[in-house]
């Protein structure tokens, strides 16, 4: 595995394409006193040119309360097929933005919130990474499996994928 560190607007394209692809990762937040994440699957509505990740919301869920006394955020998405992994490390800022809401309003929008757009629980949740780490590989799912058998018959050293800090 080899290590392809990125920055700026390299970091912020590396992550866009991967949340993009992966769409839904696990957002953990923390509970008051506990070391222990609640971790929930979320679909991202965007990844805008800052790197920063949004979703749609409800202001009754167990998140919304944990984000009241902890802003701090871990981001985790796994695209097992295709070998690539990522990690983000941020915080979290909540409003009632409603140009967002309706920039993001979809029909599975409406299986969550049954009073529509209007609903009042309904919260705008921006995600801004302060780190990110990622793993994938560098060709197609065949070629990589071929090479780690080739490691393994050979002892070789192959190199099977790449890894590196994102630094946004």
């Amino acid at each position: 595995m080899s290590t392809e560190n990125l920055s700026n607007k390299e970091a912020i394209d590396k992550l866009r394409e991967m949340v993009d692809k992966i769409d839904i990762g696990m957002l953990c937040s923390f509970k008051k006193d506990e070391k222990q994440p609640h971790a929930v699957p979320m679909s991202r509505q965007e990844v805008d040119e800052e790197g920063n990740i949004w979703y749609l919301f409800s202001k009754q869920s167990e998140t919304y309360q944990h984000l009241q006394a902890d802003r701090q955020v871990s981001l985790i998405y796994a695209q097992p097929k295709d070998y690539e992994f990522l990690t983000i490390n941020g915080h979290a800022e909540i409003s009632r933005d409603e140009a967002r809401i309706e920039k993001y309003w979809n029909k599975m929008m409406e299986g969550w919130f049954e009073k529509g757009k209007e609903d009042p629980n309904i919260q705008v949740l921006k995600i801004v990474p302060n780190d990110a780490y990622y793993w994938d590989q560098k060709s197609n799912k065949l070629i990589t499996l071929m090479k780690v058998a080739a490691n393994a018959v050979t002892g070789n050293n192959f190199d099977v994928g790449r890894d590196g800090k994102l630094s946004i």
